[in-house]
């Protein structure tokens, strides 16, 4: 049997073993990058070192040189071995981490799910409706109270302004009457005037009637002053 029978043989033997965990195979990912890492630093060293044996041979001794420029190219082939490996094992670690971070999602929103499920079952729908329906009930008999608060009450004022605005002028021009009846006026001279002497010559008569006259107008005007106050004083 070959070496790949056996290997693939193996492998189906051991298919009867648990699966390794996406840890354990990071793990063994990880550690296979960094021992590869370091043989190929290793092969990049002895690639550096032939390229000098062969510079320092050169055509002094053109077999050392070819030698040493012979293992330079088998460095080098296992070196692109080992990106090619170290590609293949990055690209295989970075799969390995995004299913098992998908793993990891699908099963929080599973246990979210089942979480979400378990709130549900408690709950009816037709329970809320009639919740919902209650509370606008509640939110329109509340909204009507605050209205009838806010309306302005009567409490029998309901009265015409034009029959009140009647009245009250009324009232006015009775008071206006009182005062205008309360007011006294002066009194009227019962006898007659004194009848005009006659005119002397020389106007001692008219000098005597003009003073007559004069004296007369001031009186006068004294009692209509008086009256004007009195007036004035049961005037609103």
């Amino acid at each position: 049997m070959s070496k790949l029978g056996k290997f693939f043989g193996a492998g189906r033997s051991s298919k009867g073993r648990a699966a390794p965990s996406p840890q354990e195979a990071l793990a063994r990912l990880r550690e296979t990058e960094e021992m590869l890492s370091k043989k190929q630093e290793y092969l990049e060293a002895r690639v550096q070192r032939e390229l000098t044996l062969a510079k320092k041979h050169g055509t002094r001794n053109p077999r050392a040189a070819l030698q040493a420029l012979k293992r330079k190219k088998r460095f080098e082939k296992q070196l692109a071995q080992i990106d090619g490996t170290l590609s293949t094992i990055e690209f295989q670690r970075e799969a390995l981490e995004n299913s098992h971070t998908n793993t990891e999602v699908l099963r929080n929103m599973g246990f979210a799910a089942k979480a979400m499920k378990a709130v549900h079952e408690n709950m009816d729908l037709n329970k809320i409706d009639d919740l919902m329906q209650e509370i606008t009930e509640q939110q329109d008999i509340a909204q009507e109270i605050s209205e009838a608060f806010s309306q302005r009450v009567g409490f029998g004022d309901d009265f015409d302004e034009d029959e009140l605005m009647a009245e009250l002028e009324e009232l006015e021009q009775e008071a206006l009457n009182t005062k205008m009846t309360n007011i006294r006026l002066p009194n009227v001279p019962s006898s007659s005037l004194p009848a005009q002497p006659d005119r002397l010559p020389g106007g001692t008569s008219g000098v005597s009637s003009t003073a007559h006259r004069s004296r007369a107008a001031s009186s006068k005007r004294t009692e209509e002053d008086d009256d004007i106050k009195q007036l004035a004083a049961w005037a609103p």
